[in-house]
């Protein structure tokens, strides 16, 4: 193991040539291949906190289990798929904590930290407590997991140049979601030939991570000394705060970011009401086993990203993030709208279409959710507007899928299962209100000629 990963630097470029950036000097291939190789690891251990399969993982391995009825069943399935986004939460914290200290070494503790919440999982009894038990450990890992993507993008806007950015951040991704659908479809397929294999596969699962992690560990972030000097200097009120009201301060002082947040709340709303009765309806309505849900809610959408990622880049290379967002928008819309469909018609392959085009517009997204702040926050500011950002995915967690699942129990009540997949209405509908206002503030930054690459780059 020490061998391995004590590779020569060539030897691991050279591993990775084909994933190399065009035009990415040459010094700074160097931390690209040994960040680009500990992604082929990590997501191991992030497949089994994905929201899509453990929720599928929670709402079968728990049903019928004494003391855990359906309505509490369903919000447990719930608070699982909201876990990833609600965490972000304490992303203000991490931005804090991390301010003025070395980044990879405090990225590396996070990731440990993860790893260990998801070997942790295994040991939870399939009992009511053990239904809680799998909740809070979900949530202490992915809060560990927040402070990675919120200190990430400032290692990734320090080591690379924004020309190069987009492409890197769609290559990781794309390892990252092929490493993904590969866990889903492990965890699928185990637990339909055995319920109890997660005691097995999860540690599993966290180990991987955890070889990821040591690799990690030899990236190294240029001029390192002089940027956490910078950051020890900065005036106080530039600095990140634990004051979470701190973060009001940034979409106070910057007018079109605050109306980008605007839009990024009422969009993410819909985005995050999905996964929830997509969850539920396909058990209740196809009775749909372990690896045909996952493949639904996990395996498709994450096949397809790989796909969707270098097209998306080369265009958000091109545009300001409101500019991206006003036309990357439109696939969440159409992927609601043919869910919608799909649940009125009771088709199960319907689903499947729009899971490939929920995949497109992950693929987007993930380019988005780490770059697209940067478009607006100056650099010594990076971590600040990050946490603005996913502080306020955080916010609409705590409500969407709550949210959603009231609607769906109330119409799955009233009118039976049929009447429940109107609550796919809710989604298509917020989705639509969220790309008005992305079309509103493109609209607006084009007539004053601002829809140009992040002048602080």
């Amino acid at each position: 193991m020490r061998r391995f990963l004590m590779l020569p630097v060539h030897a691991v470029a050279g591993m990775v040539e084909s994933f190399s950036p065009k035009r990415l000097p040459q010094h700074l291939q160097v931390n690209y291949a040994r960040e680009l190789l500990s992604w082929c690891f990590l997501p191991f251990m992030l497949g089994a906190m994905e929201g899509g399969a453990l929720g599928v993982v929670v709402n079968k391995g728990f049903s019928g289990v004494e003391g855990v009825d359906q309505a509490t069943l369903d919000i447990a399935v719930a608070a699982v798929t909201a876990a990833p986004n609600v965490a972000n939460l304490c992303s203000f914290l991490w931005a804090a904590w991390a301010h003025g200290r070395p980044k990879v070494p405090f990225i590396a503790r996070l990731q440990v930290a993860t790893a260990l919440g998801v070997a942790a999982i295994a040991f939870v009894p399939v009992t009511a407590i053990g239904l809680w038990m799998v909740v809070a450990l979900t949530f202490l890992s992915r809060c560990c997991w927040t402070g990675v993507i919120t200190i990430r993008t400032s290692v990734w806007r320090r080591n690379f140049p924004r020309a190069n950015r987009a492409q890197i951040a769609g290559k990781m991704a794309t390892v990252q979601a092929a490493i993904l659908a590969v866990a889903g479809l492990a965890i699928g397929q185990s637990m339909d030939m055995d319920a109890r294999s997660y005691h097995v596969l999860f540690p599993a699962l966290a180990a991987l991570g955890l070889v990821g992690n040591a690799l990690y560990r030899r990236v190294h972030l240029l001029n390192e000394e002089s940027i956490v000097r910078e950051e020890r200097e900065a005036k106080e009120h530039e600095r990140p705060s634990v004051n979470p009201a701190a973060l009001l301060r940034v979409l106070r002082d910057d007018p079109d970011y605050r109306l980008f947040m605007i839009g990024m709340f009422i969009f993410g709303m819909g985005n995050l009401m999905i996964t929830p009765p997509q969850i539920l309806f396909l058990e209740q309505e196809f009775g749909a086993s372990y690896l045909e849900s996952i493949l639904a809610t996990t395996i498709i959408p994450l096949a397809v990203m790989p796909i969707a990622i270098p097209l998306w880049a080369r265009y958000m290379a091109r545009v300001h993030a409101a500019q991206f967002r006003a036309v990357h928008g439109w696939s969440f819309v159409c992927a609601t709208a043919m869910m919608l469909a799909s649940a009125l018609a009771g088709s199960l392959a319907g689903f499947y279409v729009a899971s490939v085009l929920l995949g497109i517009g992950f693929g987007g997204g993930v380019l988005a959710w780490n770059l697209g702040h940067q478009d607006f926050a100056p650099k010594h500011r990076d971590a600040e507007y990050m946490a603005v950002h996913v502080t306020n995915n955080g916010v609409r967690a705590l409500i969407a899928p709550f949210l959603i699942i009231f609607i769906y129990q109330s119409l799955d009540d009233a009118l039976g299962i049929e009447g429940a997949a109107w609550s796919f209405a809710a989604c298509f509908i917020v989705n639509l209100a969220g790309m008005g206002v992305f079309l509103f503030l493109a609209r607006r930054m084009r007539h004053a000629a601002l829809l140009h690459a992040s002048p602080h780059d």
